[in-house]
């Protein structure tokens, strides 16, 4: 019998592991990001990606609401990854700036010639102990936590007295003024079934106010007031007490104790990967210290991030990422091209609903209330109208414009 001689192993391609432009992160920020770029002209553009789902997260709101089901807002990744773009099936363990080199958990080494990160913030889960538990035990949700999100309708559903709590999280937060809707949404509910008056909600709120913006914080205070909601304000989640179903929470003035609880819709803390801060990109909360106008790294020149991992001095949003898209595609093209930099004015769109079928559309940029960029629904005033685009039209022009780059 003849032996075939030992294959040698097969080298890498030499081209599979660099990058002209890497993006980290398969979200709203990097699949609209990346199909920009293809659409502007960018030939070598890679994806970095662990999950094989990509989800439309506003709508996690209106599931635990139940007007929305999980289906309606999931798809599969490979469904909205651009044509042209490489897509690597895997998490980034670190990143290395001075070497220009991203390593994938599973060992895989991609050099770039300019990185955008974007992979959002994740949950703190050690930030409030006993939180995680709390949501093991069921008598904990938010519709922040995909897993946790279907539980939220018929928790809420469920409750007829007691007490029920409810959480702004303090930034960085994904859209932290949209804790709010279940809330509201909630209440309505509560009020159209007559079983609001037994129940005690409270919320607890991170600052003051909602969302700075005085003409909108005024409208959500008469809510507040018309559904009898008792508000603590600048108020964090310290721990939690998964057995006894208690929420201990820290204000300016000393501690308040919520024993016994219903129902708690507590949202949780949230930082930045933590490769970011080992990579010396981050601030304390592990966000991507950049310039908040130009969107590029303070650290890196070569470095740029979105989304709400970035630190932009802006409340995170849907509405503010399609401008921050557009502004680092023009930068990007800017700097290949030897050109001035393009500015992003901290613009930020809050959606919050006031009752089960109304909405308020808060718009700002970071020298206040700005409402220039969607003239139609520009006015602070709860509709019908705005609830059906947020509820039906934005999914339909994220799936079919913003995720292809066309807005």
């Amino acid at each position: 019998m003849t032996l075939s001689p030992p294959r040698a192993p097969a080298l890498p391609d030499p081209t599979a592991d660099r990058a002209e432009v890497l993006v980290v992160g398969g979200g709203n920020a990097g699949i609209s990001l990346a199909a920009r770029l293809r659409r502007d002209g960018w030939r070598d553009v890679v994806l970095v990606e662990p999950s094989p789902v990509h989800r439309y997260r506003p709508l996690l709101n209106y599931v635990g609401a139940g007007e929305a089901s999980m289906r309606s807002l999931e798809k599969p990744m490979g469904r909205v990854v651009p044509d042209g773009v490489r897509w690597v099936r895997d998490a980034v363990a670190s990143v290395d700036p001075a070497a220009k080199v991203v390593t994938t958990g599973r060992g895989r080494r991609l050099r770039y010639t300019t990185l955008v990160v974007c992979p959002g913030t994740q949950e703190d889960w050690e930030d409030t102990p006993g939180l995680q538990s709390a949501y093991t035990a069921g008598w904990a949700t938010s519709t922040y936590v995909p897993s946790a999100a279907p539980l939220v309708w018929p928790a809420l559903r469920g409750v007829r007295s007691g007490t029920v709590l409810f959480t702004v999280p303090p930034e960085p937060a994904p859209c932290a003024a949209t804790a709010l809707k279940p809330l509201l949404m909630a209440c309505d509910a509560w009020r159209r079934a007559g079983v609001l008056d037994d129940l005690d909600v409270v919320l607890a709120l991170p600052g003051e106010h909602v969302t700075e913006v005085p003409m909108a914080d005024a409208r959500l205070e008469r809510a507040f007031e018309r559904y009898g909601v008792r508000v603590l304000r600048g108020t964090r989640v310290a721990r939690v007490d998964p057995v006894l179903r208690s929420v201990e929470l820290t204000t300016s003035t000393g501690t308040v104790r919520l024993d016994d609880l219903a129902h708690a819709h507590v949202v949780p803390h949230y930082r930045g990967p933590r490769w970011v801060s080992d990579a010396g990109l981050g601030t304390p909360a592990g966000q991507v210290d950049v310039d908040p106008e130009t969107l590029r790294s303070r650290a890196s020149d070569a470095v740029w991030a979105i989304g709400d991992v970035a630190a932009m001095a802006t409340s995170s949003s849907g509405g503010g990422l399609r401008k921050q898209v557009d502004v680092l595609a023009k930068n990007l093209t800017a700097v290949a091209k030897g050109r001035k930099l393009h500015h992003y004015d901290g613009f930020t769109v809050m959606p919050v609903t006031t009752s089960h079928r109304r909405l308020v559309l808060v718009e700002r940029d970071r020298k206040g209330p700005r409402p220039r960029h969607l003239p139609v629904l520009r006015r602070f005033r709860p509709r019908r109208l705005t609830w059906l685009f947020d509820r039906y039209g934005l999914p339909v022009l994220y799936w079919h414009r913003i995720l292809r780059g066309k807005v």
